[in-house]
């Protein structure tokens, strides 16, 4: 079973990846990919469904035939959250407000003791100054360990699906829409509790050791459209944390649902992309939308 916490909550946030945004530019030949696509039909409107890997490595080419003919028959694309200028902006004055610890405490000294020495391990391996990240709440301290071993794989946001598909949306000059904005997934990310800030933060310790052993097996089964493998890989882990995942996935699979079967009313074709694993299992957003009733095509 996955016990990479941390890989899985890099593939439900876009906001996550967007805070450690990196620039790996492609190189070819690479990886063919071939990662599932669902089409739903509604009403009027129909949908395409495709799950992100927010961070991939620069070989992989995913725009297998039937995605292409889905993107050219869509009119209207529809992400996470947005990733424009002005999104970036918003985050890092959030990061700025929200970042750090009170002066009198120390992120080290918040760790039951055993997690300490992974921690240790982590804040050595990273090369990050070890007193700024011990002054840094849970959740920063955690995107900036997890990303100093993505960037030594050359795995980057720049290079994810919803970054690649925004981009040439807008350039196309597409209409773009977002379930979320910028300050409802950053309160994924600094959630009001400490209490389980705290408990992701632990929960991801050990795997920052070896960050690929968590994501290298979650990009080949997204890669494969291996659904039922890519489910036990990014959402197996949340089942011992309860509370995390009914935060950070199924609350959030539930409020979307009602938001594409608005667009299934309207006599347009919607190309939807979001975190791979929100697409998968019996609480997914497609399990969700056959259960609603909705004809779903499944890859």
């Amino acid at each position: 079973m996955m016990t990479k916490f941390a890989a899985a909550i890099l593939a439900l946030l876009a906001t996550l990846s967007l805070a450690g945004a990196q620039t790996v530019q492609p190189s070819l030949p690479g990886t063919l990919a071939h990662p599932a696509l669902w089409h739903v039909t509604g009403e009027a409107g129909e949908v395409y469904l495709l799950g992100s890997i927010h961070v991939l490595p620069p070989h992989v080419r995913w725009h297998s035939a039937p995605i292409n003919m889905a993107l050219s028959r869509a009119d209207i694309f529809v992400f996470e959250v947005s990733e424009d200028a002005s999104a970036v902006i918003e985050l890092q004055g959030l990061i700025q407000k929200n970042g750090l610890l009170p002066p009198d405490q120390k992120l080290r000294d918040l760790l039951h003791p055993k997690f300490r020495a992974d921690y240790d391990v982590a804040v050595k391996s990273s090369g990050l100054d070890a007193a700024g990240v011990d002054r840094e709440r849970p959740w920063l301290a955690g995107i900036q360990l997890m990303f100093t071993q993505i960037s030594k794989l050359h795995y980057a946001s720049s290079n994810g699906v919803d970054s690649v598909l925004m981009e040439s949306a807008v350039r196309n000059h597409k209409p773009v829409h977002y379930f979320e904005t910028i300050a409802d997934q950053f309160a994924l990310l600094a959630p009001d509790d400490p209490a389980l800030e705290l408990e992701e933060f632990e929960a991801g310790l050990a795997d920052l050791r070896d960050v690929s052993a968590g994501i290298r097996p979650m990009v080949t089964a997204w890669a494969n459209g291996d659904q039922a493998r890519l489910d036990e890989l990014i959402n197996g882990d949340l089942d011992q944390f309860p509370k995390a995942r009914k935060l950070l996935l199924d609350d959030r699979n539930q409020r979307w649902v009602p938001q594409i079967e608005a667009m299934l009313k309207e006599k347009h074709v919607f190309f939807v992309t979001v975190g791979a694993g929100h697409l998968t299992g019996p609480k997914g957003v497609s399990a969700l939308l056959r259960k609603a009733g909705y004809r779903v095509e499944d890859p």
